[in-house]
């Protein structure tokens, strides 16, 4: 998650000036005969499909990185409702987070998930747990007690599929909690709680798990890396850019290892507010190494960064729009973005401004969030989220005129049918 903006997820290779080499077209890709036409590869600052056609992600993100690991709003919606609604406005994408400790737990009960009767019990108590899990069970009827966590993520994937809205899954956190602050011990790798090997057997895990979804095209290594002020030790030692293409190659390659096809994102420094050494080609400090599509062989053309960016109370568009471009957006094309909704925010500067460059650009994006509510989060719950697309009980949208306002023309205007 996300406190605020996450803004534009960026397409590596479309770095200007001649910063990264060009790929070669002669690659052969297996060609599906049908939606989603996969596996997609980035050719400038462009996304293809197997049929060499753009591909834009118009979506929002589902949350499923808190204590209970698992999607949230099935208590009060259906799997299906909740696709049918992200499509029935033309979105055509989901960010699908998840979090390490998930994975983690598999391996630590030999290999078996998690139930649900269990993963509710555990995150909300005995008596809340039950009531929830009923609701759930209540509202998506194919689910029992006994369903496992990941089969919950199974059957998102599999509406997905069946309604053609792609599946982004990004790993949010490694334990399962709100997402974000520089001291939860999830900050930057080897933090408390950010065991890199768990993270780079989690990132292979859901990778080969994801196989069996066709929905499933790209994945990103990790959400918002940032200072583990916690820890000021590592901090000092390893919080630098050097680090950072250390550890992000060993999870590219945990990715690509398991499952070759998906895309793979990477984020920067600074919640990922700045990808600059990556896409100006200068030094990966304290070192002297710079960035190099060579050190990907194999899937250099599967690599995507992704840019957040946090100006909610920005009033001047052109000052927004040259911090994002000096941060590394020059480089690319996606975005994601998000803001409170209520009757005016979507009429301010901020989301208008980032509105109007999306369209321009063509780039694609994820909105901060579509989740109305959480199981829990911050030890309160059935917390309300008000910057939800959706309302508390998941049912309708939480601002109509923006959704109908300035929502469905972004779409429009990025991803059209």
């Amino acid at each position: 998650m996300k406190s605020m903006l996450q803004a534009p997820f960026l397409h590596l290779l479309a770095a200007s000036g001649g910063l990264f080499s060009q790929i070669a077209e002669s690659r052969t890709l297996p060609r599906q005969s049908g939606w989603p036409f996969a596996p997609f590869v980035t050719s400038g600052r462009d996304i293809k499909d197997t049929q060499g056609q753009n591909v834009v992600y118009a979506g929002a993100n589902w949350p499923g990185a808190g204590e209970v690991m698992i999607p949230e709003g099935l208590q009060y919606q259906s799997v299906e409702t909740i696709v049918t609604k992200m499509k029935s406005i033309g979105m055509n994408a989901i960010r699908l987070t998840y979090a390490i400790e998930l994975i983690d737990q598999i391996y630590e009960n030999d290999g078996v998930d998690v139930p649900l009767s269990t993963a509710f019990t555990e995150a909300l108590g005995a008596e809340n747990g039950t009531i929830i899990l009923d609701q759930v069970l209540a509202n998506n009827p194919s689910f029992t007690g006994s369903t496992t966590r990941l089969e919950v993520y199974d059957a998102i994937a599999a509406e997905c599929a069946k309604q053609e809205i792609f599946v982004h899954l990004d790993n949010h956190m490694s334990r399962g909690a709100w997402c974000c602050n520089t001291e939860d011990g999830n900050s930057w790798f080897n933090d408390v709680d950010f065991n890199v090997a768990n993270w780079t057997r989690g990132l292979a895990y859901m990778a080969e798990h994801g196989k069996s979804w066709p929905a499933l095209v790209s994945m990103a290594l990790r959400n918002e890396l940032r200072s583990p002020d916690s820890n000021p030790e590592l901090k000092a030692s390893s919080y630098n850019w050097q680090d950072w293409y250390k550890y992000i190659k060993q999870g590219t390659e945990a990715i690509h290892g398991a499952n070759p096809d998906v895309l793979i994102f990477l984020s920067g420094l600074n919640f990922d507010t700045t990808m600059t050494p990556v896409v100006r080609g200068t030094a990966l400090t304290p070192g002297s190494e710079t960035f190099d599509l060579a050190d990907f062989e194999g899937y250099a053309e599967k690599l995507v960064l992704e840019l957040h960016n946090y100006d909610n109370n920005a009033n001047d568009c052109a000052a927004l729009q040259g911090g994002l471009h000096n941060n590394g957006y020059q480089a690319m094309s996606p975005a994601e973005f998000g803001f409170n909704m209520d009757a005016t925010e979507w009429q301010r500067t901020y989301a208008i401004c980032l509105a109007e460059y999306m369209v321009t650009l063509k780039s694609g994006w994820f909105i901060w969030v579509l989740a109305g509510s959480y199981y829990t989060r911050d030890g309160t719950q059935d917390y309300e989220e008000t910057w939800g697309l959706l309302n508390h009980d998941w049912s309708d949208w939480r601002s109509p005129e923006y959704v109908e306002g300035g929502l469905i023309p972004l779409i429009d205007g990025t991803a059209p049918p």
